[in-house]
């Protein structure tokens, strides 16, 4: 698959650790195009929804300890974007910084608002209906999200409403993210040059 990385709002991220060799590659003002390799199928899955509908270029190799378990290769995955978010975003300005969507797959919606506000913090809840989906521990959907928030620097609000079926649910939460994202990193025409704070930086 050809993903593009010609945009200026771009990053790539190399994060190598005991539990982990991970790259990372974003464009913000990509075309929804994605090309993951985590070793999890279903997170592979919820990361191209990220892409899909944030509309962005996503690129994700890791490797991981899954000998043990998921949640370092989940975890740092989340590190990885986060941080490549963050760099990618640069000083904000221009932005409309604010993004909110509300998704439904069936029976099961969420809700997801978030702030790009150099401030990092998670509020989840979402009780999800099964331990586990696929390969994926649905414990680590909040370790995924609390690590991106934090190497983000953005504050996230993630609520699963409703929902009986764990893959709806999760999928409800990956694809509110992509859009509340994508909805927040859009160009206010009228704010250029602008960082959106009174504070002048965020």
């Amino acid at each position: 698959m050809t993903t593009s990385f010609d945009d200026a709002r771009r990053a790539s991220i190399t994060r190598h650790t005991n539990e982990t060799d991970i790259d990372v590659r974003l464009n913000l003002d990509g075309s929804g195009q994605a090309d993951l390799s985590t070793g999890i199928g279903f997170f592979d899955h919820m990361l191209e929804q990220v892409a899909r509908h944030g509309l962005l270029d996503l690129y994700v190799c890791c490797q991981g300890d899954l000998h043990v378990d998921g949640h370092h290769s989940i975890e740092d995955v989340g590190i990885a974007i986060g941080q490549a978010l963050r760099q990618a975003v640069g000083d904000a300005r221009g932005i409309c910084r604010y993004g909110h969507s509300y998704v439904p797959l069936d029976e099961a919606l969420s809700r997801v608002v978030l702030d790009i506000s150099g401030r990092p913090g998670l509020v989840m809840h979402a009780d999800f209906t099964a331990s586990m989906i696929g390969q994926l521990d649905t414990q680590l959907v909040r370790e995924f999200f609390q690590a991106l928030a934090n190497h983000a620097a953005i504050t996230l609000h993630i609520d699963c409403l409703r929902g009986d079926n764990a893959h709806h649910q999760a999928e409800t939460i990956f694809k509110a993210f992509g859009r509340a994202l994508r909805m927040a990193l859009t160009r206010d025409e009228r704010a250029a040059g602008q960082v959106p704070s009174t504070k002048g930086v965020l």
